[in-house]
C-alpha cells in the first residue's frame, strides 16, 4: 500500500509517483461554537446548535507533503503537471486507506522544493467538514393507495444532516409524511411523479419515520447520500 491519494481521476502514486511523508489524513473540522456570557454568573449559555438542532462545523483546514521521485520524471516536469491539475481547483479526493469515502474542496499547491535525491510538494486543502460514502444509499417502496409507515435509520444516511431524494415512479405521485423526533420535524407534503426533494425533510439523529399515501400503485425510490465526520 503506498498510502496515495486520487485527486479526481488522478493517483498520487500511479500518476505522478508521489509517496507521502506520513500516512495522509484530513485533519478534522473544528466545531462552529457561538456561546453567551451570563453577568454575574458562573460559566455561560452554549447557543451552537439553538439554531439548527445539531452541531455545526467549519471547513477541514490543512496540508499534505509528499515527496517527488526525481528518478521517476524530471522535477520541472512534475512540477508544472501537479500545478495544472491540481492548483486552486475545487474536487474528490479519496483516500487509499479510506477507499469507500470522498472528500471534496479546494486543492492548492502551497510549496514545492527541489533537493538533490528527491523533491517535495505540499498541497494544501480546505474541504467540506463531512465525507461522503461512494455508494448511495437506496431503498426501493412498493407504493399502493394504502397509508404505509416504514422507518429509515442512521444506517441509511449517516451521522450528517441530509436531504433525501424521492423518486416516484406513478404520475399521480404521492402525498409523504416526514417526522423527525430529533429535529423537531412533522410535516406532509403532496408531490407529483418524479424526482423530488423537499428541503424541509431532513434526515438526522437516530431514526426519521415516513407515512407514505400513493394516489397510485407504483413505486417509490428514496436515495439518500451518506455522511459522517
Amino acid at each position: 500500500m503506498y498510502h496515495s491519494i486520487t485527486f479526481g481521476n488522478k493517483n498520487t502514486w500511479d500518476d505522478w509517483h508521489l509517496v507521502p511523508s506520513s500516512r495522509p489524513v484530513f485533519n478534522p473540522p473544528a466545531l462552529k461554537q457561538k456561546t453567551l456570557e451570563i453577568p454575574g454568573g458562573d460559566g455561560f449559555i452554549d447557543l451552537s446548535e439553538s439554531l439548527t438542532g445539531y452541531p455545526v462545523y467549519e471547513n477541514r483546514e490543512g496540508s499534505l507533503e509528499f515527496i517527488v521521485m526525481n528518478d521517476y520524471w524530471e522535477w520541472q516536469e512534475a512540477y508544472s503537471t501537479i500545478m495544472d491539475y491540481i492548483h486552486g481547483r475545487k474536487m474528490k479526493a479519496v483516500l487509499e486507506d479510506d477507499p469507500n469515502y470522498y472528500y471534496e474542496g479546494r486543492f492548492t499547491v502551497n510549496e514545492w522544493r527541489s533537493e538533490e535525491k528527491y523533491s517535495t510538494i505540499t498541497i494544501d486543502y480546505s474541504l467540506a467538514p463531512y465525507k461522503t460514502k461512494i455508494e448511495e444509499s437506496s431503498n426501493t417502496i412498493q407504493m399502493t393507495t394504502s397509508l404505509q409507515a416504514f422507518g429509515l435509520s442512521n444506517y441509511f444516511y449517516g451521522h450528517a444532516p441530509v436531504c433525501p431524494t424521492f423518486v416516484i415512479n406513478a404520475s399521480a405521485g404521492a402525498t409523504i409524511r416526514f417526522i423527525n423526533n430529533t429535529l423537531g420535524i412533522d410535516l406532509t407534503k403532496t408531490v407529483s411523479g418524479g424526482t423530488v426533494q423537499i428541503p424541509e425533510f431532513v434526515c438526522y439523529g437516530d431514526s426519521v419515520l415516513i407515512n407514505l399515501t400513493g394516489k397510485a400503485n407504483g413505486t417509490m425510490i428514496i436515495k439518500c447520500k451518506y455522511r459522517r465526520l
